[in-house]
């Protein structure tokens, strides 16, 4: 097995080396990120053309997509933007490409054949297998697919089990690296938060399965379930506060009625506590995300919650999560997924959260000022990322209400009552002229 490690072994720079022009790179997710590869790709710049790589969730800023005289050579496609793209998609080579998170990989590659997938992996085994570690969402389907398959070893990433181990065999060049694993720090929840946490919680019983992803909400709801018992886990996203109700004890799986006992999730990303948790660990299990985020998969769990947040809704209960009017902000990821799976489960529900306001820059004065984002209709342009049809409860700091079988005229009053209590007034008045609610409602 050593032999046949150390025949694969080659450097990023050699690595580089093997991209010819018009190849399609797939690349491992956040954590999963080849660094020593994608730091070194700028450098071939003068040997190809219109080489294109898709990503999703990217955290390092490498020379060939940031360096706006490399956008003639590499095309950057990204599953779900964050910073790294959003601040130089202006440069005209990076786009989005839409999608549900579980058809995200198996849709790209039917449009485009993977030719290169790279990515970081845990150490081998002395059986000669690696772990996906803390990426499965399409990096195992991508090595299915791709004609070369280069991998960064790292012994910082943590050995994770599930669908996601790949023998050496099926693995052409291996990069060894040392790089510690990207982390992110567990945000500490502010006032609104716990108010939008406490709310949610409420709807949370004991043995109810859950989905939460990452930021100061979803903490928030963790932190306010540590009172339930026998929770289950089937998420997207494995985050510290998933990893924090495990070890309280509170999410034990106990009482979960598909693949019971096992924490189920198709990428992790966060502290370095986390990490050491997973490593190892034979409770979680990292399935593909094409299983994972399966709507239908997902129903299986008898009382799944789902919880995601937005950054607006309108008053016929469309969800704007993940641009800002035509401007790309972050992506669907599972959103969609995990709301229709959440409620294809028995005694299933799902949450959308929203601050009901946000301080934005006025465009003509330059000044901030404050914004409902409960609004009569979405900005220009903005993507749906959930359909009006697929929302459950929506939940601000000023309560909750359910949307679930409602009417326009119901679901207008019911997201008002919940709106700041200042843009309430005006929200009904357009609600009138758009005709989504009678003329002679007032409101209480």
């Amino acid at each position: 097995m050593y032999t046949m490690y150390k025949d694969k072994l080659i450097t990023a720079k050699e690595a580089v080396k093997l991209i010819k022009s018009n190849d399609h790179i797939v690349v491992g997710m956040t954590a999963a990120e080849p660094q020593l590869f994608m730091n070194e790709l700028h450098t071939i710049a003068d040997n190809i053309s219109k080489v294109t790589v898709s990503n999703c969730l990217p955290i390092l800023e490498a020379e060939f997509f940031i360096n706006v005289q490399y956008k003639d050579k590499f095309d950057v496609a990204g599953w779900f933007y964050t910073n790294t793209l959003r601040r130089v998609q202006k440069n005209g080579n990076i786009s989005f490409i839409p999608n549900h998170l579980h058809l995200a990989g198996k849709k790209r590659f039917q449009h485009l054949k993977p030719n290169v997938f790279v990515m970081t992996t845990s150490m081998p085994d002395e059986h000669g297998f690696v772990s996906l570690s803390v990426g499965n969402v399409y990096e195992r389907d991508a090595i299915d697919q791709a004609d070369l398959v280069i991998i960064e070893v790292n012994p910082n990433f943590p050995r994770t089990f599930g669908d996601n181990n790949v023998h050496l065999r099926e693995v052409d060049y291996v990069i060894e690296s040392s790089y510690p694993i990207p982390s992110i720090p567990d945000l500490e929840p502010n006032d609104k938060d716990r108010v939008i946490g406490n709310l949610i919680a409420e709807k949370i019983n004991d043995g109810d399965t859950i989905q939460i992803g990452i930021g100061g909400i979803p903490n928030a709801v963790a932190s306010a379930l540590m009172g339930k018992k026998d929770l289950g886990i089937h998420t997207e996203m494995f985050t510290t506060g998933i990893m924090k109700l495990i070890k309280a004890g509170v999410a034990n799986g106990a009482r979960k009625n598909y693949m019971p006992h096992k924490h189920v999730a198709a990428f992790a990303y966060g502290t370095q506590e986390l990490y050491d948790f997973l490593n190892n660990n034979p409770s979680i299990y990292f399935m593909r995300g094409v299983h994972a985020n399966d709507p239908y998969i997902i129903g299986k769990n008898d009382n799944q919650v789902s919880i995601n947040t937005t950054l607006e809704v309108d008053l016929t209960g469309q969800c704007a999560s993940e641009s800002i009017g035509p401007v790309q902000f972050s992506g669907t990821g599972g959103q969609s997924d995990t709301a229709v799976g959440a409620q294809n489960s028995k005694n299933g529900r799902s949450f959308i959260a929203l601050y009901s306001t946000a301080m934005v820059k006025n465009p003509v004065t330059g000044e901030r000022e404050e914004i409902s984002k409960i609004v009569p209709m979405l900005k220009q342009g903005a993507a749906v990322s959930l359909s009006r049809n697929d929302v459950d409860y929506v939940v601000t700091e000023y309560g909750m209400v359910s949307l679930r079988g409602t009417t326009i005229q119901e679901r207008t009053k019911l997201l008002i009552s919940i709106a700041h209590p200042k843009f309430r007034e005006q929200l009904l008045k357009e609600a009138k002229e758009l005709m989504y609610i009678g003329q002679d409602y007032e409101l209480l």
